[in-house]
């Protein structure tokens, strides 16, 4: 129970500090492109990066970017060579989001950079950008979020809900941290 917690007043909600990066229309058009196309499982996969890209992201070569994946920010998003994204992943990317080369983020991935700060009476944003780096590997439905870094050739196990960093080379599954060597 949380005794000394706040009490909320949502209406004065004000969004201080967040910046959504481009302008309205911007943003709905890629709405309605991520809705209309690159959602579908019709559109070849070949065209996702360069949906992403034509919206601002960064992405390298050679991504591959299944059916049902949603992005929130393209804009806020930079991707590197040989990277997989499997179905039905979301990248709720208020802030930036990473993902280095030789990455793979199994199906049902949530890398969502947004929270709010439970102290504010407001319930105003507490955001932190997130990096995936070089050789991850997030198995199935696991949960990143803000503010973290999972290093270099690190495994996050399905299911796993990461809330702080993952050192490199080790292996994070839901009953926590354990070293590995590879």
């Amino acid at each position: 129970m949380l005794s000394d917690s706040p009490t909320r007043s949502l209406a004065g909600f004000q969004g201080t500090g967040y910046d959504k990066g481009r302008p309205r229309l911007v943003q709905a058009l890629w709405f309605a492109v991520q809705n209309v196309l690159f959602y579908k499982w019709w559109l070849p996969a070949a065209w996702r990066p360069r949906l992403l890209r034509l919206f601002g992201a960064e992405v390298g070569p050679d991504v591959f970017i299944r059916h049902r994946v949603r992005v929130l920010w393209p804009w806020k998003l930079s991707v590197g060579a040989n990277t997989w994204i499997g179905e039905d992943a979301w990248i709720l990317n208020l802030e930036p989001v990473t993902i280095g080369h030789d990455v793979c983020l199994s199906q049902g991935v949530f890398v969502c950079t947004g929270s709010h700060d439970m102290s504010s009476p407001t319930f105003e944003y507490d955001n932190g950008p997130i990096d995936i780096e070089d050789e991850v590997w997030l198995g199935a439905q696991a949960m990143i979020l803000r503010g973290v870094t999972v290093g270099k050739g690190a495994v996050v196990a399905a299911r796993c809900k990461v809330s702080s960093n993952v050192p490199a080379r080790s292996l994070m599954t839901s009953s926590g941290l354990r070293a590995q060597t590879r």
